[in-house]
């Protein structure tokens, strides 16, 4: 839609690239992009203000009066779904906004090890960020995983990919691949899970009671070296 500041019936507007009301513009990151704004219809000077979302861009003396130009160097993912708006300073009710659609692949490589004790639960986490937003497949020694009934769990969002094993057993063993892909690209990432045997859990109370008798044990081995000892000293002084 149009905003526009009637005025001695001439219509004053604004245009950013071109473009009169708010628009979507989409970029790849790395080259500079030029965003010009220009007052149409103008009978006079008329100074401009660009904010990036809340914040006010300076600009320098001759960049301001009736067309106004910035520059976003270099456009990063960051910059993906950040909104520039051009405003007119007497009347900030006209401007036009700008939203910047960065698109990128999802960038995801690398490997881990993970080691895990027999019937422990693990979980297996890729981050990658991705626009437009990717679709992440799971595989098994490069074969697709087949996902057992209340042993598997996928979680997803925009930038997170997990899968959950419950009660890892040993046949669990071996190289998990996160694949994250979207029409830009693909990237991925090895898991290399290893099961190790359950340790052996000692009941607590056979714990306590062995502690127990080696104590008893000790003092009774104290008290008796100290009466031999007594004994002999004893025999010795008589």
């Amino acid at each position: 839609l149009k905003v526009r500041l009637w005025c001695s019936s001439v219509s004053l507007e604004l245009s950013v690239n071109n473009h009169a009301a708010d628009f979507s513009l989409s970029t790849l990151p790395g080259p500079p992009l030029s965003l010009s704004c220009l007052v149409q219809n103008s009978s006079q000077a008329e100074e401009l203000l660009w904010y990036r979302g809340n914040g006010r861009v300076e600009l320098k003396d001759g960049n301001k009066v009736n067309i106004s130009n910035i520059c976003v160097s270099p456009v990063t993912e960051s910059d993906n779904g950040v909104t520039f708006t051009c405003r007119l300073a007497r009347n900030k009710s006209v401007q036009v906004s700008v939203t910047l659609d960065v698109q990128f692949p999802p960038w995801l490589t690398g490997e881990e090890s993970l080691q895990i004790e027999e019937d422990k639960d693990v979980t297996l986490t890729c981050n990658a960020k991705s626009n437009p937003q990717a679709q992440a497949a799971w595989y098994k020694n490069n074969t697709t995983l087949i996902l057992q009934q209340n042993r598997y769990q996928l979680y997803q969002t925009s930038e997170v990919f997990q899968l959950s094993i419950k009660t890892v057993q040993k046949s669990d063993n071996g190289t998990y691949t996160c694949v994250v892909k979207s029409s830009l690209g693909e990237g991925r990432k090895d898991f290399h899970l290893i099961v190790e045997d359950k340790k052996p859990v000692f009941p607590q109370e056979a714990i306590i009671a062995a502690v127990v008798v080696v104590t008893v044990t000790v003092l009774f081995g104290i008290v008796a070296r100290k009466d031999k000892i007594f004994k002999v000293r004893k025999a010795l002084g008589s």
